[in-house]
């Protein structure tokens, strides 16, 4: 037991003063005389020992009314469990992203977190709560009332280590409980356990009644005929569904197409005919769970055929023509004498196939074609002289090639995450064929490696700017030096090289994924160009070429729909943009280590008062104060 004012305890020397009183007492008797002696006398000896006792009862009663009303004012208490962290910072880490969309017991996961916290928190009860898009720094409920019931879903995930930095930099020398509320979809932290080892972390992860869902993952064109546009609409199932799902595609506010689906396999696609003209569209389900997943905005442009040249002999072109055709490309096939200069600035994408020498005019253009977004692909010879390679490399950048290895190599890893092999593999594969080949260059630089040997060096490897793409390859690419003509890799590498920048069909964009967009306009040295909708509208970052803008979306825009890219008061492009699809799956079994599970806040202000409030116990003195005082009183009346 400790005192608040220790000092006031030196008051108990007073309990000296009635025992003094009680020892010495100056009363004197006065003698009186009675006939009867004998009675008086046996009278006088059980008053005297009745009066002996009520005067040590009195005493005693005293001394402990006495001694507590003393203690009372030194205020004791008992230490609290962890008094050293009572004065903590509390910060709420908020997860407002869509999963938080889902249905509880009792009504949407965010909305009845938001109001949880409104009932528990104390008007005056000071902390700070950050979201995924929001922070509120050193607040109180009764303050933020208004701005907690506006806080919207963000179209990103919860990132947990994000917001950790945030407060670390806010707040870099304070002590701080943390209380996280998050459903955990898509949930992962590395800093969250190195936290928990200094500091109390309390986590709620609100529950879904119903896990299962469906998603609209994406809508790609199929195929352009002669009347109508074929698309394919990709559906993901979460969970189990068995219902039909209803889908509707609308223009405007217009139906336009229509299909029923029954989700037999987690993935199902369907195919609809839409009209052949340049279109913005909504597709829509219908199902009884997420809604922000429902809707897929998506636009059809003018059909654009990418420009891609070929310089190298006939013979060694035409692994290339088979895999780029004139169906999809504007193709220019010509040998390095014929190579018209002037039409290098419009085309998307130049493969240099095995040139024995890469002339200093042709690297000049090469460069400035590349500064303004173009894409460059080299397949080097067996003729080549590595003096004219690394000069025309290292235009580029530090990147060279050494000496060739005359030996045999498999191509043996494969990166899944890099641009050229998106939606080409449903998952990372290790048993395929491997392709090989029996000499190679030795790729030195900066570049990232997309198809490697087994031994970790690069066979395809790319060097990027913000606008272009160099793809260098370690190897000719014919039957004598490698098998890779005859690998399944070869079309969706070479394919999707050639499409790399080319806005053909490409006109449909994620939010939050930094994606880029290169548009035909001129603009004047001020001129910008804004993105627009009947809701909203932004200026996004963009680079200003001879006849081309490079438009980077970074985060924005901050809602889904259809947009229109506006030049002053004319429309030069349209574009759409819909929100990640990783919050979609509701079915989560997330466990984090040396946290504490709790289920609503008031569990939360209820541990940290236990946990951190002394234990106060002048008032249990006070009374028996008042107590010592009533039995005086009693003894005074009932005691002769």
């Amino acid at each position: 037991m400790q005192f608040k004012h220790p000092e006031i305890l030196y008051f108990l020397f007073a309990l000296v003063i009635p025992i003094l009183v009680h020892l010495f007492q100056l009363r004197r008797f006065k003698k009186e005389l009675f006939t009867n002696v004998k009675l008086l006398k046996e009278l006088q000896t059980q008053t005297r020992k009745s009066a002996t006792i009520k005067k040590w009862l009195l005493l005693f009663t005293r001394l402990f009314l006495l001694a507590c009303l003393i203690i009372a004012f030194a205020q004791p208490f008992f230490t609290a469990k962890n008094s050293v962290a009572k004065n903590n910072e509390l910060v709420i880490l908020l997860d407002n992203s869509f999963s938080m969309q889902a249905k509880g017991e009792n009504g949407e996961l965010l909305k009845r977190s938001i109001q949880d916290i409104l009932e528990n928190f104390d008007e005056n009860q000071q902390f700070s709560l950050l979201t995924t898009n929001e922070t509120f720094w050193d607040v109180d409920a009764k303050t933020i009332q208004n701005e907690l019931q506006k806080i919207t879903y963000a179209p990103f995930s919860f990132e947990v280590d994000y917001l950790l930095t945030q407060v670390a930099s806010k707040k870099p020398n304070a002590t701080i409980d943390y209380f996280i509320i998050s459903d955990a979809v898509d949930f992962s932290s590395k800093k969250l356990t190195q936290i928990s080892e200094n500091n109390a972390v309390y986590f709620w992860q609100p529950k879904a009644q119903n896990t299962n869902n469906i998603a609209i993952s994406n809508v790609r064109l199929l195929q352009s005929l002669e009347n109508l546009n074929e698309i394919e609409v990709e559906l993901q199932r979460f969970g189990n569904y068995e219902e039909a799902i209803p889908l509707a595609v609308y223009q405007n506010d217009t139906v336009i197409a229509k299909a029923i689906v029954q989700m037999q396999s987690e993935k199902e696609t369907v195919k609809l005919a839409l009209p052949k003209k340049e279109i913005q569209a909504k597709v829509t389900i219908q199902d009884n769970s997420l809604s922000y997943d429902n809707d897929y905005y998506f636009t059809l442009g003018k059909p654009q055929k990418p420009k891609v040249t070929f310089i190298g002999t006939a013979a060694k072109n035409k692994f290339l023509n088979r895999i780029i055709t004139t169906d999809e490309f504007e193709v220019t096939d010509t040998e390095l004498a014929q190579l018209n200069y002037s039409k290098i600035e419009e085309q998307n994408t130049i493969i240099l196939n095995e040139l024995a020498e890469i002339p200093q005019a042709l690297q000049t253009n090469l460069k400035a074609f590349y500064e303004k977004g173009g894409n460059i692909v080299l397949i080097p010879s067996e003729e080549n002289n590595l003096v004219n390679l690394n000069q025309f490399l290292n235009t580029f950048g530090r990147n060279t090639f050494a000496k060739q290895e005359k030996s045999t190599k498999n191509i043996t890893k494969i990166s899944f995450k890099h641009p050229l092999f998106n939606q080409v593999f449903e998952k990372e594969v290790s048993n395929f064929q491997y392709p090989n080949t029996t000499s190679s260059l030795t790729f030195n630089g900066n570049a990232a490696g997309i198809l490697q040997y087994d031994d970790g060096s690069n066979f395809l490897a790319s060097i990027g700017n913000q606008l272009g793409k160099i793809y260098v390859f370690a190897t000719p690419i014919n039957k004598q030096q490698t098998n890779f003509q005859n690998s399944p890799l070869i079309v969706p590498v070479f394919y999707n090289m050639a499409m790399t920048n080319a806005n053909a069909n490409n006109q449909t964009f994620t939010i939050g994924a930094n994606e880029s967009f290169l548009i035909e306009a001129t603009l004047s040295k001020d001129e910008v160009v804004s993105i627009q909708n009947a809701s909203s509208s932004f200026i996004p970052m963009q680079q200003i070429l001879p006849t081309k803008v490079k438009i980077n979306f970074g985060d924005y825009p901050e809602q889904a729909g259809n947009f229109a890219i506006n030049q002053k008061n004319n429309t030069i492009a349209k574009v759409s943009f819909n929100y990640p699809r990783n919050e979609s799956n509701l079915n989560t079994n997330t466990t984090l280590p040396k946290v504490n599970y709790v289920n609503n806040s008031e569990t939360v202000l209820n541990t940290l008062l236990a946990e951190r409030t002394d234990t106060v116990l002048w008032k249990w003195f006070l009374m028996a104060t008042l107590l010592f005082l009533l039995i005086e009183l009693l003894i005074q009346k009932f005691v002769k």
